[in-house]
């Protein structure tokens, strides 16, 4: 299986799974509650899943230990945002893009469990990625 469509793969079980959740449990529960769920329902799926990984980088020479942290590490390849929110905001496009950039990532979901369906909720993030 390539890489492409490896990440893919990862992207289609974190989506379904995260479906799934939405629709037993509907919007407005704390995102920890949705990060949870979701890590154990992938970790069923036989995904290694990371939560709340701390990422370091670097920036003229100034070095970041814990510059941010990702809700959810699949495979240590697919970056998973959560929120649990009315509608998301261009802000929080621009926050998994700058993720994706410093790890140098070519995919990461945004997913918003706050919204009435978890579809509206579905966002692909790509940096140098061609599906």
């Amino acid at each position: 299986m390539s890489a492409h469509d490896d990440l893919e793969r990862l992207a289609r079980i974190a989506i379904d799974c995260g479906m799934k959740i939405h629709q037993r449990l509907g919007p407005g529960l704390l995102e920890s509650v949705y990060e949870r769920l979701l890590a154990d329902s992938l970790t069923r799926h036989g995904i290694t899943v990371d939560r709340q990984v701390p990422i370091s980088f670097e920036f003229d020479n100034i070095v970041f230990n814990d510059g941010f942290r990702a809700d959810l590490m699949l495979d240590n390849k697919l970056i998973i945002e959560i929120k649990s929110i009315d509608r998301l905001a261009p802000v929080h496009t621009r926050q998994l893009l700058t993720y994706l950039r410093l790890t140098e990532g070519q995919l990461g979901l945004l997913l918003n469990f706050g919204g009435e369906t978890f579809k509206e909720g579905i966002k692909r993030i790509v940096n140098n990625y061609a599906p």
